[in-house]
């Protein structure tokens, strides 16, 4: 499917009925990454579920855009044009530090966030790097050129989880226009104000993330009042991928909480 926001093109799949769940995807991926990993904790939770490609990544395309702040506002538009109500926004990396703009500078479109291992405007202290499993026979699952990212996003290397890099991650790497991306990267920063967001929010980080770490997260509880703080051991950057038992029952906990408010 796809929603035009003045020259961009927003390409973007969708399931289900109910409350809408917006999920915004990381850096050099497409939405398949987030509705691969999101699908089987979400499908029978009563919402429907929309996954765009970010502007510059998968199919969805970036004219014009010159900064983060400019991504925020096609992202808004693009609630806005799609949902008729404040819907629910999660974000994976770049796609946190994005929802994080969106509702800082329109949060009558948020009724609830969930920030997953949120990249921030600048990157704090980082653990050590630690592989928590390592499964030689992984690698089966996956060509070579593709071994090294693999290793640098995975902390938990087994065949079930080269299977979801495969599979969820690498069929997005190929489609990501890094001219219009290294434009809009030039100017980083969003602009999110000095309110706080009072609405119920999810921070999950994992507690071996060496790509955004996890003490930046711990910091947003200061900005998000009614924040759900987890520091999740045995994963990394792949939190959604390595650690879906866990993300199962926060999600679950946060999308009952938002709907507690808005009956």
């Amino acid at each position: 499917m796809e929603c035009r926001i003045n020259d961009v093109v927003i390409h973007y799949a969708e399931h289900g009925t109910g409350l809408p769940l917006f999920a915004l995807h990381g850096v050099g991926v497409d939405h398949r990454e987030l509705e691969g990993a999101l699908e089987p904790l979400v499908a029978d939770s009563g919402c429907r579920r929309i996954y765009p490609d970010l502007p510059a990544m998968g199919a969805s395309t970036a004219d014009g855009l010159a900064s983060n702040n400019d991504v925020v506002r096609v992202i808004a538009d693009f609630i806005e044009r799609t949902a008729q109500e404040p819907v629910l926004l999660l974000g994976h990396s770049l796609g946190a530090y994005l929802a994080r703009g969106v509702a800082a500078q329109r949060p009558e479109l948020v009724a609830g966030l969930a920030l997953v291992c949120p990249l921030a405007q600048s990157t704090g202290q980082l653990p050590a790097p630690e592989v928590m499993v390592q499964d030689d026979t992984a690698y089966d699952e996956l060509e070579p050129e593709h071994w090294a990212t693999f290793d640098e996003y995975f902390v938990v290397r087994t065949p079930a989880m080269a299977r979801r890099f495969r599979d969820c991650v690498a069929p997005g790497m190929t489609l990501v226009d890094q001219t219009a991306l290294t434009d809009i990267f030039t100017e980083w920063p969003i602009e999110m104000g000095q309110r706080t967001f009072s609405r119920p929010t999810l921070i999950a980080a994992g507690l071996h993330d060496t790509t955004v770490g996890f003490d930046d997260a711990m910091r947003l509880l200061d900005v998000y009042p009614r924040a759900t703080l987890a520091v999740v051991d045995g994963a990394g950057h792949a939190l959604l991928h390595e650690r879906p038992r866990a993300l199962t029952s926060l999600i679950a906990d946060w999308i009952e909480r938002v709907r507690a408010v808005s009956d």
